[in-house]
């Protein structure tokens, strides 16, 4: 496994502060977000795009502090119906090209969603009653299969794999979702692997490891705390602001504050086990009660107790 970080972790850093942070951590490889819900601090997409002595900078700073990408995220809802669905799409689709530029194999995204027939805002569809509600996710099927087809083609051409993030408010949020997609594109398009999505569900991240195996491209490593009290009153489907951490019934935290370490080590263990043998486990750090250089730190430390580096050698002993 290779250790790395989402560059919007430490967003407030400039793009050299972010690159030796992660070498002064011990860290193999950057993520780094070219756009759509980031506004992306670390790199300029069109300006990469556009000139090659730039690109050539931004290798050769990675190489001198021995680092590398280990994808470019795009994260975003590019279905959506609204003139943002169409800069999102845009933003994704030259995010693929620049990968491809740079020799990048993994661009992270979500599927987006569109919103029910003649609506102007994307409808997430979270239960099977009243009958509507098939209508609806039969039309979104339709939007997204048209889109999707076209960018798993250019993916493909481009060499690049698409690593889609099971999102809250993305048509692609749980395993059968994904599976689905997946049909439409074939095996161009994995998972981005974010057990803390699947914990605020109610899902299990060993479960899904377990039957997505070899379909996990990316991961990103994210922790949920779950505020038992809190959940009990109002139920996983909390919409209150990320703010109110004191009174949502869960909170996105810095690993081992929700899941405990030896958790980490089964999740590490698992993905070693049934996963690609080369994957990278990317931070993610979005924590509202720790500062953004602790919550990272506290996260590689404890990946590196927990995480597997090494090809394993072991033999069974001779009879």
């Amino acid at each position: 496994m290779k250790l790395g970080l989402v560059s919007d972790s430490l967003s407030q850093l400039s793009t050299i502060e972010v690159i030796k942070t992660a070498a002064e951590l011990g860290l193999d490889c950057i993520e780094f977000a070219t756009g759509n819900w980031s506004s992306a601090p670390h790199l300029d997409l069109d300006h990469l795009l556009n000139d090659g002595g730039a690109r050539a900078s931004l290798r050769r700073l990675l190489d001198d502090h021995g680092l590398t990408i280990s994808a470019l995220n795009a994260n975003g809802n590019q279905l959506h119906p609204g003139p943002s669905g169409m800069a999102h799409a845009a933003c994704v689709e030259k995010t693929v090209r620049l990968a491809a530029m740079m020799d990048i194999d993994h661009v992270v995204m979500m599927s987006g969603l569109p919103a029910a027939p003649g609506d102007s805002y994307p409808n997430w569809i979270i239960c099977a009653w009243p009958p509507e509600t098939q209508v609806i996710l039969n039309h979104q099927w339709d939007v997204a299969e048209s889109y999707w087809k076209t960018l798993a083609q250019l993916a493909r051409e481009q060499g690049v794999k698409l690593c889609i993030e099971m999102h809250g408010q993305q048509l692609v949020y749980n395993l059968p979702s994904f599976l689905h997609l997946r049909e439409i594109t074939g095996d161009i398009v994995g998972l981005n692997f974010d057990p803390s999505h699947v914990i605020w569900m109610g899902g299990d991240p060993l479960a899904v490891i377990r039957q997505a195996g070899e379909m996990i491209y990316h991961v990103h490593a994210k922790d949920t705390y779950i505020d038992s009290f809190n959940r009990a009153t109002a139920s996983a489907l909390d919409c209150r602001p990320m703010t109110m951490s004191k009174e949502r019934s869960w909170s996105y935290v810095t690993l081992g504050y929700g899941k405990p370490e030896s958790w980490w080590n089964e999740f590490c263990y698992t993905l070693a086990h049934f996963g690609h043998p080369q994957l990278t486990l990317s931070i993610e750090h979005e924590d509202m009660n720790l500062s953004r250089l602790e919550g990272v730190k506290k996260s590689v430390a404890l990946l590196q107790r927990t995480a597997m580096f090494e090809t394993s050698d072991y033999q069974l002993p001779a009879i």
